[in-house]
């Protein structure tokens, strides 16, 4: 629900640290995806793998309980970087219910970051 400033998040984000479980999510498929941030609604990724928006992927995740697998849904993807010989994408995942994260002590109460 949108507020005062244009917040339509439903739930605070917070970026893992590189050493959390949580800063990479497998695909079904078996490609790894770097997590740029998450919550318990979704996550933003980043990675070599075109996501086409509007398809359903299937996510190992680590929630509070160990690893999870969670449906979700591509909200948007778009060229995030160019190299020489790589292209870098970034993409949303909207996940389709609610998922229990494993959040560390110093991101709780930390709200909504400034990350898309």
């Amino acid at each position: 629900m949108p507020t005062e400033n244009g917040e339509r998040r439903r739930a605070g984000r917070w970026s893992p640290a590189l050493t959390e479980p949580l800063s990479r999510v497998r695909l079904r498929a078996g490609r790894e995806l770097a997590v740029v941030n998450v919550s318990v609604h979704g996550v933003l990724v980043e990675g070599a793998m075109r996501l086409l928006p509007g398809t359903h992927v299937d996510v190992h995740i680590m929630g509070a309980h160990g690893r999870v697998l969670v449906r979700a849904r591509v909200v948007r993807c778009a060229v995030w970087a160019l190299l020489a010989d790589l292209v870098h994408y970034r993409g949303a995942l909207s996940f389709d219910r609610a998922v229990e994260l494993a959040r560390p002590a110093t991101a709780l109460g930390a709200g909504v970051s400034s990350a898309a």
